[in-house]
This record gives C-alpha cells, sequence and structure tokens, in this order.
C-alpha cells in the first residue's frame, strides 16, 4: 500500500478529482493548505498599502491506494494540475506499513 501526497493549486482541484475519479480513485481527503516553493510569494496592494503574500493558498490532496494504481494515479494528477509555471505544486509518494479501517477492524489491502 502506498500513501500518495499532492499539493496542487486550488484551481486544479476539480480537474485533478474528476481525474482520479475515472481511473477508479474511490477515496481522497481534501485539505486547504498554505505555503510556498521557489516562487516566494507575491507582493499586493490594499487600501493604498503594499504588502507581501509569503503563503500562498494551496490544496493538499491525500490518498491510499493499492499498489498497482500508484503509478497511474501519479500520472493523472501530473497531467491533471500542470499549468507548465512555477507554482503547479509536487507529489509525495510513501510506503505505508498498516491501514485499519475503524469501523469493521478491516486492515491493509481490505481497509481501502
Amino acid at each position: 500500500m502506498t500513501k500518495v501526497e499532492a499539493v496542487i493549486q486550488t484551481s486544479k482541484l476539480d480537474p485533478v478529482k474528476d481525474a482520479l475519479h475515472e481511473i477508479g480513485v474511490e477515496g481522497m481527503t481534501v485539505l486547504e493548505a498554505r505555503g510556498h516553493g521557489r516562487q516566494k510569494g507575491h507582493t499586493e496592494f490594499y487600501r493604498g498599502r503594499e504588502y507581501t503574500v509569503d503563503l500562498i493558498p494551496k490544496i493538499k490532496i491525500e490518498l491510499v491506494l493499492a499498489d498497482d494504481l500508484v503509478e497511474k494515479a501519479v500520472q493523472t494528477i501530473v497531467t491533471a494540475a500542470r499549468t507548465g509555471k512555477i507554482g503547479d505544486g509536487k507529489i509525495f509518494v510513501y510506503e505505508l506499513e498498516q491501514v485499519v479501517r475503524i469501523r469493521t477492524g478491516e486492515t491493509n489491502i481490505d481497509a481501502l
């Protein structure tokens, strides 16, 4: 089993979510996040005053998948989230030792 975390632009949530559903991904957790990478934020003006926005709104998607679906899911996220500009995001892939469904006590693949 593998956990995939993707940090993407907020405007790309629906295309990524729809694309993942099309390839058979059934469950995901979506979190609102704030951060920056290389773009380091930007400067804006509000009521005549300049201020720096250094933590940019992002979306974090977390998936737990059977190993045979991981590469397809990663490629799907890349395709759906890419704009070609700085700030498109990152994908992190982790191996999981165990998953337990609290309601039934099922473990690992059965719990997915």
